[in-house]
């Protein structure tokens, strides 16, 4: 039975993709759980409609994080944090805290789970973290940690 996979399923194939498979595993489980559809020309050309549209919606994703990061620019991002004489911080500079940062100072909104921080930021001074906006587009920032 040839079906069409509207997910990526394990040992199957992946989504979109056109895959022969038992008769039973696909009758009995794959179509009634709305994981695949029969692989008729109907179905074949609403396939093809339907990878047209999320293209278009991933490029539109894409235009957007892009515009993002040329928002971000090179801007230096301060961040302020409680420091000894010695210059090390009370505790560290974490994704939580840029983001906030971005946030406040650029006014650009992401997830912390975007955001890569090299190494442990614990003293004062310049850092560079990368933001990973999208697969196709990643920003290296600079952020300043100084004394507040």
């Amino acid at each position: 039975m040839k079906i069409i996979l509207l997910q990526n399923i394990i040992k199957v194939g992946d989504k979109h993709e056109i895959v022969t498979v038992k008769d039973g595993y696909g009758r009995n489980y794959l179509i009634p759980k709305g994981m695949a559809i029969i692989a008729n020309d109907a179905n074949r050309k609403k396939l093809d409609e339907l990878k047209q549209r999320e293209a278009a919606e991933e490029a539109k994703r894409k235009d957007f994080y892009q515009e993002l990061a040329d928002k971000i620019g090179d801007n230096v991002l301060k961040i302020g944090a409680k420091a000894g004489t010695s210059g090390k911080i009370f505790g560290s500079v974490n994704t939580v805290q840029i983001a906030a940062a971005l946030k406040e100072q650029l006014d650009v909104d992401i997830e912390r789970r975007k955001i890569t921080i090299p190494d442990e930021i614990k003293e004062l001074g310049e850092y560079e973290v990368q933001i990973a906006f999208h697969p196709e587009v990643q920003k290296t920032m600079k952020i300043a940690v100084v004394k507040d």
